[in-house]
């Protein structure tokens, strides 16, 4: 990881208004380190200012909303999450139905629960095995057939 992320730094010195190397510069920190905050600072302020003009900034959004969480910043995390939510034309199913999923975390750590219970069912609905949601929505239930 560290030296991959020294590389990707260089890179992003190289180009800084580059958003696929800021993606991959975040990813990388996010999977480095989930639940720091000194890296979720970081995160945040490599993406601050962006819109959700394409796929690739629509993602950077889901990491920005991931390292808000991250600081204990809920209601800042959803309000983005929201943001990449809205522009759903060119994104995979995957990116969205992800965006989605940490919605409905960030609706359940800010007390929200019907909230988070609808995002999870739409999930559950269009894709059962994805992630944890079977468990959720289902509560242990077992399935027959």
């Amino acid at each position: 990881y560290d030296e991959a992320t020294a590389c990707l730094e260089r890179l992003q010195a190289l180009a800084p208004e580059d958003p696929v190397v800021c993606l991959s510069l975040v990813e990388l920190l996010h999977d480095a380190h989930p639940h720091d905050g000194e890296t979720a600072e970081r995160i945040v302020k490599l993406i601050a200012g962006l819109e959700n003009e394409t796929p690739v900034l629509t993602a950077l959004l889901l990491y920005k909303a991931r390292a808000l969480r991250t600081l204990g910043l809920d209601d800042a995390a959803a309000t983005t999450l929201t943001r990449a939510w809205r522009r759903k034309k060119g994104r995979s199913e995957d990116l969205l139905r992800t965006i989605r999923y940490e919605r409905a975390l960030t609706y359940e750590a800010l007390g929200r629960k019907a909230r988070a219970r609808r995002e999870f069912e739409a999930i559950y609905a269009e894709a059962p095995g994805f992630e944890d949601v079977a468990e959720r929505v289902l509560g242990g239930r077992c399935e027959s057939g």
